[in-house]
């Protein structure tokens, strides 16, 4: 085709016509949305199905969180099972348990079918036990074993992770031999592999050989001279630590084995990559102290969520007015400490929220441990005090330009190195304490940090102040 070719081309579809589904920012479009809550209201199933019929799974998925239970409803019985399969592990939680009410136990079997075991059993989770029990005696043997044996892991366990089709050969065989057994399997392969694990006579991986690498190699080399070592996750390994394990070695795939040593399945990146974004959502949702409330959320059960905190803070910050209390008269006698207090508290309250930010992500990542927590400790000890020390200077200067007193200057300026100080010390020992007692430290430590900074701010402040003012 010339240039010209092209430039007599026909033009693209219209914008307005149903090809122009996503927009610039691959969000499906509010006039795409429309089209489908007016089919799904006139109950035109065939008018859905070519809405539908372009648009990625995944799309799928995220038009079922723009639309109403009721629609949800008309719309998904409208997939195809192999479509089905593919949306279902997709969709947000609340959405799919909404969505697993509505659809017949025979079309989630027979959708269920398609996937691959973890995702089949992720699915199967949400279920209520009835549907369950439907669901799985209505799906042939070798199917539902594999879900139950996946559902018989801890949850965010690497066996509740794994899928466990894969693909496995003996250390004498040769590239031809895997070759021609992977042609010979045709729709038994696992539908996703970057591997071939090569296992003993006991099936216990001893190496991997990248399919790439097996594609580039002559037909007669033995997988034992091609086979490299390998990352095995065992079966009761937490989620999170074989995020890591991903992350620290850029996997694309591992192994995962039994208490004998024995290989049980594999874990893709795939799948680390949605537990990776699950991990930091949570993270970051719990250092603001709330859970994620999600598109079809409740006021009453976000309420729940978020309530209990705010209680905490509430005592909390009752505790730090109290030192105000204490200094009644003082304030009383001069007004601008009521002024200037409040800075004091604030800058270090964002001191700290900086510092705890830093550590939680640290130990997330396992970038702070033992080894090296006593330099990271002295090290934000350094900028608490260099931070200190600047805002010290600048915000003394200010305070004497406004109020032309040089003893509030002074006041203002150690209380604010103080705080800054206890701030930056708080916000690394905090998470350290917790993560070292076993709690999740991106839960509860924005409440100590903000009791402290206030709690030291205020009493610092006017603790220097009834001694060198008043």
């Amino acid at each position: 085709m010339t240039i010209d070719d092209v430039r007599n081309a026909p033009a693209g579809p219209d914008p307005d016509t149903d090809d122009e589904h996503l927009g610039d920012d691959y969000a499906l479009t509010a006039a795409f949305v429309e089209k489908v809550v007016d089919a799904a209201d006139a109950g035109d199933g065939e008018r859905l199905r070519d809405l539908l019929e372009d648009l990625h799974p995944a799309d799928i998925a995220d038009l079922m969180g723009f639309l109403t239970s009721e629609h949800r409803s008309v719309v998904v019985l409208w997939l195809a099972p192999d479509v089905l399969a593919e949306v279902l592990p997709e969709l947000d939680d609340s959405i799919r348990e909404q969505v697993l009410e509505r659809l017949p136990n025979l079309a989630l079997a027979e959708a269920l079918q398609e996937l691959d075991s973890d995702d089949a059993a992720a699915v199967v989770e949400e279920m209520e036990d009835d549907q369950r029990r439907a669901v799985l005696a209505a799906m042939p043997e070798q199917d539902r074993a594999a879900i139950e044996n996946s559902l018989g892991y801890e949850e965010d366990s690497a066996g509740r992770l794994m899928q466990r089709e894969v693909m496995a050969a003996p250390e004498f065989w040769s590239v031809g031999d895997t070759i021609d057994h992977l042609r010979a399997q045709g729709e038994d392969l696992p539908e996703l592999f970057f591997d071939i694990y090569v296992v003993d006579p006991q099936y216990r991986p001893v190496g991997g050989v990248a399919v790439s690498r097996l594609l580039r190699s002559a037909r007669e080399v033995k997988l034992s001279a091609l086979m490299e070592p390998i990352n095995e996750i065992e079966v009761h390994q937490d989620q999170e630590e074989v995020a890591y394990i991903f992350e620290k070695y850029h996997l694309i795939s591992a192994p995962v084995v039994d208490s004998g040593g024995r290989l049980v399945g594999q874990i893709t990146v795939d799948d680390i990559v949605n537990i990776i974004q699950e991990e930091n959502r949570e993270d970051l949702l719990r250092l603001a102290g709330v859970a994620d409330a999600g598109r079809d959320a409740g006021v009453m059960s976000i309420v729940r969520s978020r309530l209990p905190w705010l209680i905490i803070n509430l005592a909390t910050a009752g505790l730090a007015a109290s030192v105000i209390s204490a200094f009644e008269d003082q304030i009383e006698r001069l007004v601008t400490l009521a002024v200037i207090m409040p800075i004091v508290a604030s800058l270090g309250g964002n001191a700290g929220a900086q510092t705890l930010a830093v550590s939680v992500r640290a130990l997330a990542s396992r970038e702070l441990n033992a080894a090296n927590a006593v330099r990271i400790i002295l090290r934000e000890m350094s900028v608490g005090l260099l931070h200190g020390t600047a805002l010290a200077i600048l915000m003394a200067a200010g305070a004497y330009l406004w109020f032309q007193d040089p003893l509030l200057s002074l006041t203002v300026a150690m209380a604010l190195m103080i705080n800054m100080f206890v701030a930056s010390v708080v916000g690394i020992l905090v998470p350290l304490t917790l993560d070292r007692l076993g709690r999740d430290p991106a839960v509860s430590s924005s409440v100590f940090i903000t009791f402290t900074t206030d709690f030291v701010g205020f009493l610092s402040f006017l603790g220097i102040a009834s001694l060198l003012l008043l």
